[in-house]
Parts: C-alpha cells; sequence; structure tokens
C-alpha cells in the first residue's frame, strides 16, 4: 500500500508519497500562509492531499500527518501548537470532513521519532527517544515501532520540562523549561536578554568557533543546560538511543562538549547511551507522518 504524509510547519506544508518499500516517489512544499487563519490552512492541506493521491492514481493509500501540538484526547481540538491560529480547533474533524475519510494526526517530534526509529539513526533500537531542537524543543517517544503517546497526548514533551522555577518565561506559561535554554529560539532570547545584542543561533556558533569570549561563555551554559536535560529524561525514559534533530542539532560540538555534560548528570556508574545526529535530514518529520498514517 502507498503512504502519504502532510508535514504541517509554522511557515511550510510539505507533503510526501511512499510506495510499499518506503521509497519516496513524490514530494512538494507550500507555504503555510498561517496569517491567512486556520480555514485557508485547510484548504491548501486539502489541495496538497487531493495532489498527492492523484499522482498515484487514487491507489489506496494510509494517510497522516504531523503537526506541532498535539489532538487533545478529553476534546478532540489541537493544542500545544506554535502556529497558534490552529489551537482550539477541530483539525482531525474538520479535515477527515473535508477529505471525506478516516487520517491520523501526531505531534511533528512524534513523526520525527518514528521515522528515525525505522529508516534512520536510530534504526534497529529498541526504544529511541527522538530530539527536535528548533525554534521550540520537542520529543518523541518510539518503542518497539510504535510511537507512544500517552493518555494525555504529552509522551516526549521533554521542552515544557523545568529545570529552573526561576528561569526565563514560556509561552507555556511556566519558567524555565528546557525549550527556553536550549532550543534555537530560546538561545537566541537568552543571548540577547544577557548581552543585550541580537544574533542568531548560526551567528553565536560561529562567534564561538573564532574564539568570541561572549560567545564561549554563552555556549558553555548551552552546554550545561543541556547535559543536566537529557539527563533528566536518561534517567526516567534509559533509552537505546536518542536522535537529535532540528537547527540546533547540526552544531558538531554538542557530540563531544554537549554529551560530555550529559555523562556528568546521568544517574548511573556508566554512561552507555548513544546520542547520534538525525540521518534523513528535514525529510524525518514528513516521512514520519506518512509513516504513522491510517
Amino acid at each position: 500500500m502507498f503512504r502519504i504524509g502532510i508535514d504541517l510547519g509554522g511557515t511550510k506544508i510539505e507533503g510526501i508519497v511512499l510506495d510499499a518499500c518506503g521509497q519516496e516517489l513524490v514530494r512538494k512544499r507550500l507555504d503555510t500562509q498561517q496569517e491567512k487563519g486556520y480555514v485557508p490552512i485547510l484548504d491548501r492541506i486539502k489541495g496538497l492531499h487531493d495532489e498527492l493521491a492523484a499522482s498515484i492514481q487514487q491507489q489506496p493509500y494510509a494517510f497522516g500527518i504531523g503537526t506541532p501540538g498535539a489532538i487533545s484526547p478529553r476534546t478532540g481540538l489541537l493544542k500545544n501548537s506554535n502556529t497558534v491560529c490552529m489551537n482550539g480547533k477541530p483539525v482531525k474533524a474538520d479535515l477527515e470532513r473535508l477529505l471525506g475519510r478516516k487520517i491520523e494526526i501526531q505531534n511533528d517530534a512524534n513523526c520525527f521519532a518514528m521515522a528515525e526509529a525505522l529508516y534512520g539513526a536510530g534504526k534497529g533500537k529498541k526504544l529511541v527517544f527522538g530530539v527536535i531542537m528548533g525554534t521550540g524543543c520537542g520529543g518523541g517517544i518510539v518503542h518497539r515501532g510504535e510511537v507512544i503517546t500517552g493518555p494525555q497526548a504529552i509522551a516526549g514533551e521533554w521542552g515544557h520540562m523545568s529545570i529552573n522555577p526561576d528561569g526565563p518565561l514560556c509561552y507555556c506559561g511556566q519558567r524555565g523549561c528546557v525549550e527556553t535554554y536550549i532550543s534555537g529560539g530560546g538561545l537566541e532570547a537568552r543571548y540577547a536578554r544577557q548581552f543585550g545584542a541580537k544574533r542568531s543561533f548560526k551567528e553565536i556558533v560561529q562567534d564561538y568557533r573564532v574564539g568570541d569570549a561572549r560567545a564561549a561563555e554563552f555556549v558553555q551554559e548551552f552546554f550545561h543546560h543541556f547535559g543536566r536535560a537529557l539527563a533528566n529524561l536518561i534517567d526516567v525514559l534509559d533509552p537505546d538511543a536518542i536522535v537529535l534533530g532540528g537547527g540546533v542539532s547540526n552544531f558538531d560540538a554538542l557530540y563531544t562538549e554537549g554529551v560530555a555534560q550529559v555523562a556528568k548528570y546521568v544517574f548511573s556508574d556508566s554512561f552507555e547511551t548513544p546520542i547520534v545526529k538525525h540521518q534523513l535530514g528535514d525529510s524525518a518529520g514528513v516521512v514520519g507522518a506518512a509513516l504513522i498514517g491510517v
């Protein structure tokens, strides 16, 4: 059976068609245009879905969508999405009505974790934790090829564990969330507060590499927070592998100095958890959406 997946992001909507062997047949990307609001986004998803289905002559296919946030099991409405116009809306029900079929919707980090666990850096591992460190910070848990979501659909949401109750205010309303310390957006906001200068994460890393003292101090704090956050996770979950994704995951020193900080805080007499870079790149989210489809 074919699989169609759509990855709904804040700035882009990407779709893919996979064949029965998991090989990519078609891929297309659109701008989300979230400034136009909820209904136009649904219409864009429908248009992309219809185009992808037509590419396989409407042959049977499974269909899944990955999105920031999750469908609340209590209300059936989308929650916790940074595409804020989607929050509080019956996204799944509305799309099923528009498309005239059942669909599966999962958090985008769950989709990333699924793709990397089955086809990427976590392949062959029993329990994989997938991390997205991008504008925000999310996570997903895959056990024996199945996503674990939990009864509240928040399993893996380590980005909103607090590692400092007196820390920066997070958009979720809490203080000191992991997201405010180690996501790209959180790091840029902290740098601006700390030094009164606006720098992108990429620029901060460039400054660090050329020996800028201010950037060096800031990056060492980043490694410390990364280590404590992941060590807390490992103490609870003890996964067979952790796969890092998102723009921040491309910082090579994370896998040496950052991992050394994780080892420092893990509650064990030895540190055995592989912490590895993604293999599927930007494809992981949309491939995972196809893999979770029904």
